[in-house]
């Protein structure tokens, strides 16, 4: 699977951005998909997880209430919806393919990584 994410920019704590990432290759349904971000110096850590038709969820604790993850299978698309964004989310993130569904995983549960996308939240 190859997969791109694209969609971050810079905005204001409390806006909103919205992160795509598109994938193609195989069989996108088989995969369970997961967005991760990564500052610089710091572990690439998880954001939200979503299952491979889109009928489970899974968020870290910090976005919780805030992101949104859904996938549109017809097209080979998972998004993020991020609202209140806050400073401290400011980070590269990062789309991943996951064969199994591993709520909780790390980063070697999954076989396949986009490039990241910048989103950068001004105070």
């Amino acid at each position: 699977v190859q997969l791109q994410a694209y969609g971050g920019g810079l905005v204001q704590a409390g806006g909103s951005l919205r992160l795509s990432c598109a994938a193609s290759g195989r069989t996108f349904s088989n995969y369970a998909m997961g967005w991760f971000r990564q500052t610089p110096g710091k572990e690439r850590e998880f954001v939200a997880l979503i299952s491979w038709r889109g009928g489970s969820t899974y968020y870290a604790d910090s976005v919780k209430g805030r992101f949104t993850i859904s996938r549109d299978n017809a097209k080979n698309m998972v998004y993020l919806q991020m609202n209140g964004l806050k400073p401290e989310d400011t980070a590269v993130y990062y789309c991943a393919a996951d064969r199994n569904w591993e709520p909780g995983g790390g980063v070697d549960e999954y076989d396949y990584w986009g490039q990241g996308t910048q989103v950068t939240v001004s105070s």
